[in-house]
């Protein structure tokens, strides 16, 4: 049988032709790789914000920068009018959707008991009461008719990470709840409201709150009602 070869002179065109393809291709993916490389770079080399500055701005919402978390979740942003402080110095953003679906984060100093529902009587109340509560590997989840919550004990602090159960399913509050750490410097700058502009979140006093008691409402009337 008699071999079949190319003519001589087809050798150097076929040669030239796959040397240029070869050439276009690695460009092509070079350029696309560099670019997100060069993202990340920029991003990494950008000068930290200036520390004292941020502890200043937590200050500001009565906050401390060790409070502040921060987590993500496909589909949902950060509204940036939610955030503020928790209690005395905890801290409670929510997270949104453009449907309208809603993840809150919270902050703040609560006992074991508040974070670990199967240890003792679990939150809720009279007209919801829980009806799920168990451990989801290192984390306490638990439900109502209406939301639930995942909670994870950081030292004295209660990290939870809630929601309606209408508006976010498990899978996705897990991811939330798994997702939550606390903020690093850059993610302190992007959270908290800059120098000067958390004046308006002070919270306000109210006059009729009794100083004793459970700070229910003063609603006492005169007999005329």
């Amino acid at each position: 049988m008699e071999s079949q070869t190319r003519p001589p002179r087809l050798r150097p065109v076929l040669a030239a032709l796959a040397l240029t393809l070869a050439l276009a291709a690695a460009t092509g993916c070079g350029t696309e790789v560099a670019s997100d490389v060069e993202a990340a770079r920029s991003a990494s080399a950008a000068p930290a914000p200036d520390r004292a500055e941020l502890e200043a701005r937590a200050r500001a919402v009565q906050t401390v920068a060790e409070h502040v978390w921060v987590t993500e979740a496909p589909g949902y942003t950060l509204a940036r009018q939610s955030v503020g402080v928790v209690g005395d110095d905890g801290f409670g953003s929510v997270y949104t959707t453009s449907e309208g679906g809603q993840i809150e984060l919270r902050v703040e100093r609560l006992p074991h008991a508040d974070a670990d529902c199967t240890d003792g009587p679990a939150a809720g109340s009279a007209q919801d009461p829980v009806v799920t509560c168990e451990r989801d590997g290192e984390q306490w989840y638990r439900a109502t008719e209406s939301g639930h919550a995942y909670a994870q004990e950081q030292g004295d602090l209660v990290v939870t990470v809630s929601g309606a159960r209408e508006e976010v399913d498990r899978a996705a509050l897990r991811a939330a709840a798994r997702a939550a750490h606390r903020a690093d410097d850059h993610e302190l700058d992007q959270v908290l409201p800059p120098a000067g502009e958390a004046a308006g979140q002070q919270p306000v006093e109210r006059g009729d709150l009794p100083p004793v008691g459970d700070g229910a409402p003063n609603n006492d009337v005169g007999a005329s009602g």
